[in-house]
């Protein structure tokens, strides 16, 4: 090799050396929001009795919003006139992921177990990759027969090995949950890239609090509001600390880097992650059926996520 030839070639390896470790951290970062999202469903199914869905849902917000205020207000103030541009996009991924999603999976936690919420919600990374496809992203033959066996997985959990689907009112709202979770995802490859994550963050939380303000003030008069107890505000503070302010920025940062369809691949780690909270904190049983299927889905994640 010419002195020429090693010139040429080290920023294409330096190149690739950086794509590989933005690759690595964007997997990790959609892992860790699995993972974090993974306990708001138990923590949903355990507020199931005491706190209305939408009371359950402006709580977290608000919540959220408190948690990410000290370090996003000030960039947020910065870029205000970039926001006030993009009000329109920033406003459909407010309603998609912050009021329409996290409703709907807490509506869905008043009839049905977490461990059926976390195995629906994993159908979700099906309806980003299609959506990716249609619009011309190449997905890999690798990628997508991962795709399809975390998919099989799915399948007999939901159907309890006999696919047989009888789908509770909860599933359903389930349902409705991921079609509005996949459509978030596969909008935040359209996300401006001069906006600082923080600064997104921030405002479609604040955007999406406000447009549940109304249902919650009906919520309040019709349902009566909850006691504040450690058994409610417990779980509040969690799904409004770690599962909205920590796991959207890193779910968030994992698109940016790796696409909604691979890091979709690795959204099907939880319902195996749900599967095991539930039993550990609700006492919800894993059978030997769940075990097959689990490893079918991981089985997926690994092979999916590789290029």
């Amino acid at each position: 090799m010419t002195v020429l030839d090693r010139v040429s070639s080290t920023p294409r390896a330096t190149a690739a050396k950086r794509a590989g470790q933005a690759s690595g951290l964007g997997l990790v970062l959609a892992a860790v929001a699995t993972v974090v999202w993974s306990g708001s469903f138990v923590a949903s199914r355990a507020l199931h009795d005491s706190v209305p869905p939408v009371q359950a849902a402006f709580w977290r917000w608000l919540i959220a919003i408190a948690a990410v205020a000290p370090l996003a207000a000030r960039e947020t103030w910065r870029q205000r006139a970039l926001i006030r541009r993009h009000l329109g996009f920033l406003t459909v991924a407010s309603l998609l992921g912050i009021t329409v999603y996290n409703t709907l999976v807490n509506q869905a936690g008043t009839s049905t177990t977490a461990g059926n919420m976390g195995m629906i919600m994993a159908a979700s990374p099906v309806l980003m990759a299609v959506h990716e496809r249609l619009t011309g992203a190449r997905l890999g033959a690798r990628r997508t027969v991962g795709l399809l066996i975390a998919c099989a997985g799915v399948l007999l959990l939901v159907s309890k090995g006999s696919l047989d689907l009888a789908l509770a009112p909860g599933d359903l709202w389930m349902v409705a949950a991921a079609v509005s979770f996949a459509s978030y995802s596969v909008l935040l490859r359209r996300r401006p890239a001069e906006l600082g994550g923080l600064a997104f963050l921030f405002t479609t939380f604040v955007l999406g609090a406000l447009m549940l303000a109304p249902a919650y003030a009906v919520s309040l008069a019709v349902q009566g509001g909850f006691a504040a107890t450690p058994a409610t505000v417990g779980p509040l503070v969690y799904v409004g600390v770690l599962s909205s302010a920590v796991a959207f920025f890193a779910w968030n940062k994992a698109i940016s880097l790796i696409g909604a369809a691979r890091a979709g691949v690795v959204y099907y780690l939880q319902p195996v992650c749900v599967a095991l909270l539930s039993f550990a904190l609700l006492g919800e049983a894993t059978g030997p059926m769940q075990l097959v299927c689990m490893a079918l889905i991981l089985g997926g994640v690994v092979l999916g996520s590789r290029r």
